[in-house]
Order: structure tokens, then sequence, then C-alpha cells
């Protein structure tokens, strides 16, 4: 999980002449999500169905190495009472996630359990869900008895919880397909026909070959987020068009990582120019939402026979329900061309990546 990237007061530049700063997206009261009220649902059911200690042994023991763990697995591998139970609960909530989500039920089941917290012998573990607000002061948890806890947020609790969310590993890897799906549908990732001259000897693409994200401080309660990009720019046929990258290596704040990843296929493209919005799947995005947000914005944007910037576009695009709590914009690189390279930070001074021309071959 990638976090600490507050975005009030985030001051955006660009070339010259070629976009305005960003807009300061600005956090609100805490929202509750689908998804996040799914999660805390099922930690309480979980939490209620300890109570049959052959399955709270069962579930400590599957969890013991700190490893994420698929919910309805664990249940489909125990005959006790305490997993019959539960897992009527867990078959409906993993639906819920998914159709939250904007995924489809081939997704295949999404909520996972890992233990954190000191480990106390003999202490009965406390269940909770990962809260989606990075600020969040309290993490509630529960007991076997329904009974609930507040949870101090700013640092690891004393005693065993295991924390309830999404494998967003597998969300995204889902969500990525659903994204374009909807993007080519809606026009915006229309097929190209390369020249037969082009497709012949290959084409030049911007690769990325370091990338560092900052961050503050990386609370408790999160697990792993999976980073994806959005490359815009103007397609060959004058339309907007979008494609995604996934970073699924980027795990850690600070950390610089080196991909030498293929970023920008610039024979999909009518100008030399093209923008980058990375983003984040903390466990709520909604990738149908956000494709039909997308489109709905990027399909009024027409070609005046000149790169327009399409970074600000996609910001105003998102719901202002997005900025509330969890961070799901992460950094922005505009104009981006065939000769960039070196290292570069992003807009808001969140991320850094450093880019080198290469010449893909055709075979």
């Amino acid at each position: 999980m990638l976090t600490g990237l507050t975005l009030t007061g985030l001051a955006v530049t660009a070339a010259p002449g070629l976009a305005s700063a960003a807009p300061a997206p600005q956090r609100h009261a805490t929202r509750v999500s689908a998804v996040d009220g799914i999660e805390d649902g099922t930690a309480r059911s979980l939490a209620l169905s300890l109570g049959d200690k052959a399955w709270q042994r069962q579930v400590s023991g599957a969890l013991a190495q700190g490893k994420a763990v698929g919910l309805r697995g664990l249940t489909a591998g125990s005959a006790t009472a305490g997993a019959n139970g539960f897992g009527a609960h867990i078959a409906k909530a993993d639906r819920q996630v998914a159709d939250a989500k904007g995924l489809g039920a081939e997704v295949g089941p999404l909520l996972q359990a890992r233990l954190v917290g000191a480990a106390v012998d003999g202490m009965e573990p406390l269940v909770a869900s990962s809260p989606s607000d990075d600020n969040a002061t309290v993490v509630v948890a529960y007991d076997s008895a329904g009974k609930t806890y507040n949870l101090a947020a700013d640092h690891a609790p004393d005693r065993p919880v295991i924390l309830v969310d999404v494998d967003t590993d597998k969300a995204t890897e889902a969500g990525m397909k659903v994204l374009q799906q909807e993007l080519a549908a809606a026009g915006l990732q229309a097929p190209v026909s390369a020249p037969a001259a082009a497709a012949a000897t290959g084409f030049w693409t911007t690769r990325v070959t370091a990338v560092t994200v900052k961050d503050v401080k990386e609370p408790w309660f999160k697990g792993a987020a999976e980073i994806f990009d959005l490359v815009t720019g103007f397609g060959l046929d004058g339309k907007v068009r979008v494609d995604t990258v996934t970073m699924p290596y980027l795990d850690d704040a600070n950390k610089t990582y080196y991909p030498n990843q293929i970023l920008v296929n610039w024979s999909l493209y009518k100008y030399n120019l093209a923008d980058v919005v990375m983003m984040e799947d903390d466990g709520n995005t909604n990738y149908s939402s956000l494709a039909k947000a997308l489109a709905a914005v990027l399909l009024t944007i027409t070609d005046q026979g000149a790169y327009i910037p399409l970074v600000n576009a996609i910001i105003d695009a998102m719901p202002s329900s997005w900025w509330t709590d969890d961070p799901d914009y992460v950094e922005s690189w505009y104009t981006l061309a065939t000769t960039t390279t070196g290292t570069r930070t992003g807009a808001s001074g969140n991320g850094t990546m450093t880019f080198d021309r290469y010449w893909v071959s055709a075979l």
C-alpha cells in the first residue's frame, strides 16, 4: 500500500502554453464505500464464527505466516461448524464485492484475510477490516462475542488481529480487462491498422527504466495496493485514446524499481506527445464506473489539429467522492514525447520516473 499521498494543495506544472495547473482535490469527511461496508460486515461475521474454537485454530494456523489467504478457500477446507456458518456469508460477500468494483462474476472470490499485530499465545484474535481512509484514527475490530474494539491506527496492535480486505492483485488484473473492454466499446481504444512499412520495421516506444513513489507513513492496517497507469493522447483516428499499463511490482514507497517497462507505444498516437496518470486500486476502485466517467468527459474533446493535454480532463472525470478517502490518484506526468529521456518528477511531486527511448523491432 502506497500511502501518504496527500492531494490537498496539489500544485501541478506543465510545459508553457500546454496545460494549466490541475485542480487540487479536497478531502472531506470520511466516506464509507460499498466495499468498506462489505468488508466490515465480513469481519464481524468472521469474528462471530471464531467462537467455534476448532475453526479458530484452523484460521489462526492458516494465517500464522502473515500471508494473505482467501476466505472462501479457508471455509472450503474446513468441516467445522464455524466454517459452515461463515461460508454462506463469504459466498454472498464475494459476489457483492465483485459487483461493487464493476467486475463480473467470473473474477471469482476476492475477499481475503491476513494476521497482523503481536502474537500472544492463547489470546483470541480480533477481526477487523482495512479502512480505505489512510488518515483513519481508529480501526474497528470485533471479537467472537460481537464486542467492538477501537484500535489505534497509528501503531500496530499489541494483540493478534485478523484483517479482512480485497485481493487487489486479482481485482486489478480483472479490472484492467473491464477497463480496456469498456474504453474500446466507447471508442477510446480504437484498433490500429499499422502501415505496411511501419509493421515491417517496428515502432518507437517510451520505456520506464526506474520509478519511485514517495510516502510518509504506511499504516499497519493497509495491505498491498496495485498501481496502474492511464496513458492518454490522440489516436491515429484523431480521437482521444486511453491505454492502460499495470505496475504490479510497485509495492513499497520510497523504493526505486527498475522495470524496463514499455509505457507508451508511439505507433498508436497521432501526435508526438502523451500524458500519463498513475492510479492505484486501494480495494475500492470501481473499474466500470471509471471507464464510464472517462468516456463521458474524454469523448467531448475533439482534435483541434494540435496536441491537447488530457491530465486535467481525467482528473475532472473522477467523481468527487474518490478524493474523500483513498488515494486513487497517485501522480501524473504531462507531455511525454518520443524524445523524452532522463528522470522526470511528476506534477504533484509524489513520484519520479526515468525514461528512455526504445525501438521495438518487428520479427
